[in-house]
């Protein structure tokens, strides 16, 4: 906590941004922990969360690792593949994490299904999203 005008976070971040930033914080991390949780209650769907501009990377090396540029092509190219891989859907079964630092907020958690020969599948997944300052989603 600054102490005097002149301290050198005072500069840097002044009062005013610091409550901003906890409270963008607070409110990005409560925007994911609803997604998350109205997808697990089957209230909602994850894609609630993301914008239509939404810019998406999928890194490592399956066939679907690239940068989506638009919910449309992500949903399209990923989700709904995905999704119609399951016979009973899939799922977050439990959120380990959300950690928000100013305009990112990560995700960790488990994911299961069952896909369409009957067997299970589980995963643990980290997300990690940016969200604009004063956006909505």
């Amino acid at each position: 906590m600054c102490k005097e005008a002149t301290n050198a976070c005072c500069r840097r971040y002044p009062l005013e941004a610091r409550k901003e930033k906890i409270i963008d914080e607070r409110s990005n991390r409560e925007r994911a922990e609803k997604a998350f949780r109205d997808w697990h209650d089957g209230t909602g769907s994850i894609t609630d969360l993301l914008a239509d501009d939404v810019r998406w990377t999928i890194v490592g090396r399956s066939q679907v690792s690239k940068t989506f540029d638009s919910k449309e092509q992500f949903i399209g190219e990923v989700l709904q593949p995905f999704g119609a891989r399951f016979s009973q859907p899939f799922r977050p079964v439990a959120v380990r994490g959300v950690y928000a630092d100013g305009d990112t907020v990560v995700v960790l958690w488990d994911g299961e299904g069952t896909r369409r020969d009957g067997k299970p599948y589980k995963n643990t997944y980290a997300w990690f999203m940016m969200v604009p300052r004063g956006s909505d989603r």
